[in-house]
């Protein structure tokens, strides 16, 4: 996914379809001067309705797409006969979109699972034609209901990635590396803070053709929680994983205090975030010698860790079996 071209947000104004009224009509033929009703029912209005689709990884086409309204049902008319339905419209997001009220913020709904179907605005229904308010002492009603209004309001569609391991570190951690190594995706890598502005998924092979998805999130700052940096445009991304792997490079000032200050700003983001499984990879640990390693593990926080290298493949087949062991329980 390049910068341009992954969007995580979007606020568009969305109208359903109004009800058809219902017809007031009375029989009439060549045989017939004052038949009974015979007014149809009013057609219901247009949905807006929102599905997920596998294949999609970005909300970049509904950037610019901002107003989106559903068609109105048609009236009954006489014999009977019903109004055609406003026409649906189908709003089409990645898996792990979440819709809000933009006033509000209340959470509507989430789509995880391709073809998952929610509807966001329900269409107004038909209004009822005269034949239903006829009686054996009303026989003749010239009047039927009007049809009901549909709704309109501002959403708010927000993407959080899903994935099995979401990477969590300071910029220039090694995150985007140790991304293209184990799997096939091809993030930006260059030895500056923030090369990673948006985060990269990629698929990471196991053992008999088993795989989990790895997200490579951007890098964290301190401050994040408070949307300094790029703050919560990325922190979100971080709540659908289940496990999240902390990279701490092997030539950190302070091993302990890194790892700390990333856990502290997910706490203050959401605390929910800490219940999920943690482990650490000490990355670039080509540059310690086992004396080295031995002196590091004096002072490691109390969670799971290996070392690695993505440069010298060292330490990766170790890092694999640790996450599969903790996603398969």
């Amino acid at each position: 996914m390049s910068n341009s071209n992954f969007v995580d947000y979007v606020k568009i104004f969305c109208r359903s379809g109004k009800g058809g009224p219902g017809s007031a009509h009375l029989h009439r033929d060549k045989l017939t001067r004052k038949g009974g009703p015979d007014g149809g029912d009013g057609g219901r209005g247009g949905h807006v309705i929102v599905r997920g689709n596998e294949q999609l990884w970005t909300l970049l086409h509904l950037k610019y797409q901002r107003h989106i309204f559903a068609t109105n049902g048609e009236a009954g008319s006489s014999s009977l006969k019903t109004g055609a339905d406003g026409k649906d419209v189908i709003i089409e997001v990645p898996l792990g979109t979440v819709a809000k009220n933009a006033e509000t913020g209340e959470l509507l709904f989430e789509i995880t699972s391709h073809n998952e179907e929610q509807i966001l605005m329900p269409g107004g229904r038909g209004g009822l034609g005269n034949d239903h308010f006829k009686s054996s002492t009303f026989q003749t009603p010239r009047f039927a209901q009007p049809g009901e209004p549909g709704q309109e309001d501002w959403v708010i569609l927000e993407l959080k990635l899903l994935a099995d391991v979401g990477l969590v570190g300071f910029p220039n951690a090694g995150k985007s590396t140790l991304l293209s190594v184990v799997s096939a995706a091809k993030p930006k890598i260059a030895d500056y803070p923030f090369t990673t502005l948006v985060p990269n998924l990629g698929i990471v092979r196991y053992r008999d053709d088993r795989s989990f998805v790895m997200a490579d999130i951007p890098g964290i700052i301190e401050g994040a929680s408070e949307g300094k940096g790029l703050g919560h445009q990325f922190l979100r991304h971080i709540e659908r994983n289940s496990i999240l792997l902390f990279i701490v490079p092997a030539d950190s000032d302070d091993i302990r205090k890194e790892y700390e200050v990333l856990v502290n700003e997910l706490n203050e983001y959401n605390p929910e975030l800490l219940d999920k499984q943690r482990l650490l990879a000490i990355s670039k640990a080509d540059m310690l010698d086992e004396e080295l390693m031995d002196e590091v593990r004096q002072d490691l926080p109390d969670v799971p860790y290996v070392f690695i290298s993505s440069v010298a493949n060292q330490g990766l087949v170790q890092l694999r079996d640790r996450i599969w062991k903790m996603l398969n329980g």
